[in-house]
This record gives C-alpha cells, structure tokens and sequence, in this order.
C-alpha cells in the first residue's frame, strides 16, 4: 500500500516550523482505498510570503485541529505503508518530526515521486509538480493547497504505473539503493562512480558552485554517510537541497587527504564548511640591524616580500613567544619592541655593546631555529613511480606534492623544485606532526 501525501507549512524546515494542512491518500496501486485530510492549527504565525503562496491564513486555521489532536490517525494511515510524496524527504522530515513530538515513531520506506519521474519519462525540461503535471496533461486543482496537489500526485503516481514505473520502484526500495535518502537534485550515480580510496570530495549545488568540501578514507562510503540522516533542523535541510553535483580528488594516503582538505577548505571557503575558517596566518617574528648595529626582533603583521622567521595566527601568541625568548636569553623588552617607551641616557649607557648584545639575539634565534625543525615527510604515492612529499620548513608547512622515485634530492631546495607551496595552516601542521609522532619512519631530515 502507498500513503501519497502533501503538506503546507510554515517554513522550510522541520525543526522550527509547523504543519499548516495535510492531505493523505492510500493507495493500493490501482485505486485510492482511504483518503484524509485536514487543515492544522501550527501554533505559531503563519509568514505573509507563505499565505500568499498557498492561500492558508492564521484566521484559516485558528479553529483548526492541532497536529497533536490528529497525530494518531495521520499514524495509522502512515504506519507500515510506502511513504510517497513529490520531493519526499521535505514531506518526510516535517511529519517524522511532528509525528515523534507527539510519542509516534515511523520508520516509513519512501518514494519519491520527482526521481521516479525522472526515470519514467526522462528528458523533461522540469519534474516540478506544475510542470511535470503540464508534461503529461495532469490537471492539478487547487494549487499549492495539500489536497489539491496530493490529489495531482496520486494521478501522477498513476500515470508512472502505467508506464512501466514498477520496474523502478521495486529497485528504488530496496535498502542499499540509497535512493530513498539522496538529496532531490543529486543523481545516484553521483555515488556510484566515487571510488572506494582516500580523498578530497566538493558538493557543488545547481550553479555548479563548490558549496562543501570533505575528506574521506574511503569515498564512496564518506560520501553515502552524509545523506542517511535527514535531520529537521533548518541547517540540515538547507545543505540537502543544495547539494547537487559531487565532484572529488583521489589521495595517495589519508594524510594527504586531510592536507588537501584544509588547503581547500581555505581556497574555496564554501559556505556549508563551519570548521577550519579561522583567518589565515597574519603576524610573524622579523629581525632587522638598526644603525646602531643592534639586531632588533619584533612581532609584526605579515609582509608579503619580507622573510618571516616564524607566523603567528594571533598576535597574542607572537607576543608570549617573544616574551620568553626576551627571558631566557636576557634581551631587552626596547630592542624587541615590548617596550616602546624611548630610551634614557641610563638606560643607553647600561646597554651591551652591539656586539655583545648580538650574540645572545643568535643564541636566542638558534634555539628558535631547533624547536621549530625542518624535515620532510615521504609516504607513498598514488602511482608506483612516485612518492608523496610533504615539507615542514622551520616548523610551518610549506608545501606537498609527488616527487618521481628517480628525482635527486640533496636539499630541501631541490624539494621545493619538485612541490606545490601552500599557505600554513594549525590544522595541516598538527596533522603531520602527529602523523610523524606514530610513524617516525617516514619524517627525513637532510643534513
């Protein structure tokens, strides 16, 4: 048996908007055995933009039932039948949840009819309700009201049975198509051509714009595990209907995978990725020899032509940094610009010589120079012929690539010769750095 249904709302996701009417029809696959329907008071104010669409008026629905007073027999109609709506998952995720507010749980199979329009009658320039309908001559009555177009739905629901469309069905439920779960827009072979390998996947949405960007071990099953939850929430659903293209980029290692994710993350800043936005690097330690011959260390904000001896993301963390190396080798707060008071004739004459002064600056930028390493990290590639190369260059990361097993290396200039440089980033750095904590075998280090 089939529950064809159509509801109205109040919003666009489930989590925070309500049912404003429904409309059910049974349906044992020749003819409509039991038919429901009924306004829904949802206990909040209905948008003016959503009454001018669909007619329904707070005054409309003030004597209305609630969703709660009609919760069990919406249930009973729904229980243990093929849930079938025209863009499911949206009908599915606003009933689901109201159905669970109200102590119901369903665990319904779905169809949708908009992807098993698709597959009946392919090449349409639409498979909308209005236009799918317009296509085959379908007459909808009372537009964008739930029985109007649940009734629409039921005639398309017939029409596809009578052009073969059980054929499909019957492959559109079983548990491992994955059609059931996918979002509207995206095509199933959109996962079925990713490969089972570590890598780098996009979501593009219809303007063919990168809208998320992830990493996986394995692609295809990553990639599956973000559709079989439809969550209510207004986050969730927006990231559903959006998504429509997959596009990826296999990786050699895990590793390289998590590296490429941050770089890209960072390039594209696609607006469904939360984490890794924070800014950029934007303060570094810098030394100068004023014309007194004093070697001056200061934390300033990045210059783009002037060598950086280590970044900061904060200037806060440049500034402790500076602190404790002012510290333990006695350098003085005025020469480092912690202190940027001018200096008293006392103060000048108790000051080292340039000469003296100097020493402990090296001193201090040596041990700089030892806790923050140079190394290369060299793991395998994606072709037998090559082998993946990441470059840590005094503590930041500099860059990644495929080195040919045949290349000479005898520094780390010849490395840079072979390897993509890439802004530095915490997360990429911490990644090889545990990465090499559990796998000291593959960090080198040239001497």
């Amino acid at each position: 048996m089939y529950a064809i249904v159509d509801i109205e709302t109040t919003g666009g996701h489930a989590a925070a908007c309500g049912i404003t009417e429904i409309a059910v029809y049974v349906h044992d696959g020749e003819r409509v055995v039991k038919h429901f329907e009924t306004l829904i008071n949802p206990l909040q104010n209905i948008p003016r933009y959503i009454t001018a669409l669909t007619g329904i008026d707070n005054d409309m629905v003030a004597d209305a039932p609630t969703f709660e007073e009609v919760a069990s027999v919406i249930y009973e109609l729904l229980q243990g039948e093929i849930f079938v709506a025209h863009n499911v998952n949206f009908d599915y995720s606003f009933i689901r949840h109201q159905l669970k507010e109200c102590g119901y749980t369903i665990g319904a199979r779905k169809l949708c009819t908009v992807r098993l329009g698709r597959k009946v009658f392919p090449g349409f320039p639409s498979y909308s309700l209005g236009n799918l309908c317009r296509s085959l001559k379908i007459d909808i009555e009372n537009r964008h009201r739930a029985g109007g177009d649940a009734k629409a739905t039921v005639q398309l629901f017939e029409h596809l049975l009578a052009n073969g469309a059980e054929e499909h069905i019957e492959q559109m439920l079983k548990k491992t198509s994955g059609e059931q779960w996918l979002p509207l827009h995206l095509d199933k072979k959109e996962i079925t051509k990713l490969p089972p390998v570590p890598g780098v996947y996009y979501f593009h949405d219809k303007k063919d714009k990168i809208i998320y960007v992830g990493k996986a071990i394995h692609l295809k099953k990553r990639v599956s595990s973000h559709f079989t939850q439809n969550d209510a929430g207004r986050k969730r659903q927006n990231f559903l209907r959006d998504v429509c293209r997959i596009s990826y980029k296999e990786c050699a290692t895990e590793l390289e995978a998590i590296v490429l994710e941050s770089i890209e993350i960072k390039r594209l800043w696609p607006k469904h990725n939360k984490s890794q936005k924070q800014p950029l690097q934007k303060y570094g330690l810098y030394q100068f020899e004023d014309n007194r011959g004093y070697i001056r260390l200061a934390i300033d904000k990045k210059k783009k032509h002037s060598t950086v001896l280590y970044s900061f993301n904060l200037l806060h963390e440049g500034l402790v940094m500076l602190n404790k190396m002012i510290e333990e080798f006695e350098l003085n707060k005025k020469l480092c610009f912690i202190d940027k008071t001018a200096f008293t004739n006392e103060e000048m004459e108790l000051l080292d010589a340039p000469e003296q002064y100097n020493i402990k600056v090296k001193k201090a930028l040596a041990a700089l120079e030892t806790q923050l390493p140079t190394f290369m990290v060299m793991d395998d590639g994606l072709h037998e012929e090559e082998k993946l190369c990441m470059l840590i260059d005094r503590g930041s990361f500099w860059g990644m690539g495929h080195l040919p097993i045949s290349a000479t290396i005898t520094s780390y200039e010849d490395v840079k010769t072979f390897i993509q440089p890439y802004a530095d980033n915490d997360t990429i750095r911490n990644s090889i750095y545990s990465f090499v904590e559990m796998n000291p075998e593959k960090k080198i280090i040239l001497i």
